[in-house]
């Protein structure tokens, strides 16, 4: 055999490996290219997510209670999660002394916070004041009581539509006892 032009030519075994060799490496490359697009696409899923959630973060310290009801942390301000405060009449409390002047809810507040309040920071507003679920009274076995809802059932705090279903439950009980803002105004009612 002389051999001349058999190096070129192909057979069709031939050409069938090579369309698979060919095929391989598309499918790889594909499968590289989507590896790489959902990579990247949940890098920027995770990303997102971190910005928009807060690191589960925790303080504890002693807290004054601001006039609008929110308290001061550890040089945080902090909005109690899941309510809102009505603004009501300023009354002065003589169970501490010096006398402790504000709303209701901002006395009820300073009433039950003695000592160290513990708040998982839930949330990071833009004017760098946070909203967290605080707590007075917790401990290693226990969670503590708190603030929400003891305002809520007092009557002095609202429940926000995006609050849990016991603060809603909460504020429906202190609506129907006639406790708090629920209540007679009592401030009104003059001498005989």
């Amino acid at each position: 055999m002389c051999g001349c032009g058999i190096k070129n030519r192909r057979t069709s075994d031939d050409y069938v490996s090579l369309v698979s060799i060919v095929e391989h490496a598309y499918i790889s490359n594909m499968s590289r290219l989507t590896l790489i697009f959902f990579g990247k696409f949940l890098f920027a899923l995770l990303a997102w997510t971190a910005s928009t959630f807060v690191a589960a973060e925790e303080i504890s310290s002693s807290a004054s209670v601001h006039a609008d009801g929110t308290l001061r942390i550890s040089g945080k301000t902090v909005h109690l999660y899941g309510i809102y405060i009505p603004d009501t009449d300023r009354t002065c409390s003589n169970n501490r002394s010096p006398a402790i002047c504000g709303s209701r809810a901002v006395l009820a507040l300073e009433f039950k916070i003695d000592g160290f309040v513990r708040c998982d920071i839930l949330k990071k507003n833009n004017d760098r004041s946070v909203v967290g679920w605080c707590r007075v009274k917790s401990g290693s076995f226990s969670e503590g009581e708190d603030l929400s809802a003891y305002l809520l059932q007092l009557g002095w705090a609202v429940a926000l539509p995006d609050a849990p279903f016991e603060y809603q439950t909460m504020e429906k009980i202190a609506r129907n006892q006639q406790v708090g803002v629920w209540g007679l105004p009592v401030d009104s009612i003059g001498p005989r």
